[in-house]
């Protein structure tokens, strides 16, 4: 019995270890989440703050923006994130860059466009 208790316990130990995250990874994580708030919101403001001056954002049609396109389309509505939940996201770090990796859903309803749903695999590239 002594024994049945005590490999549970190292069991729980290790799950418990592997499922947690480093501070790091929680601040990275935190960053993400507040883009994603920011994203549905499409506050200027917030937005700048959290993207870099050298931020390059590729649209799965082919389109890449830098950040004053970026923030253009998403404070006029041309692209209008009405809902966003992610999933499914790893963070790797190495050295003072961060990598993460979600599944975003949502629902988008750009200007002159009727409400569309959204479905994309998303890898975010941070720097310290």
């Amino acid at each position: 019995m002594k024994r049945s208790i005590l490999l549970f316990i190292c069991f729980l130990l290790i799950n418990v270890s592997a499922s947690a995250q480093s501070s790091d990874e929680k601040a990275i994580a935190s960053q993400v989440e507040k883009l994603r708030v920011a994203l549905v919101d499409g506050k200027e403001e917030a937005l700048a703050k959290l993207t870099s001056p050298s931020l390059s954002y590729g649209h799965s049609n082919g389109l890449v923006e830098d950040k004053k396109a970026f923030l253009i389309a998403l404070t006029s509505g041309e692209s209008n994130f009405t809902k966003i939940d992610l999933s499914d996201q790893t963070i790797y770090i190495s050295g003072d860059v961060a990598m993460v990796r979600h599944k975003l859903k949502g629902e988008t309803h750009n200007k002159g466009k009727d409400p569309a749903p959204i479905s994309l695999g998303v890898l975010l590239v941070w720097q310290k």
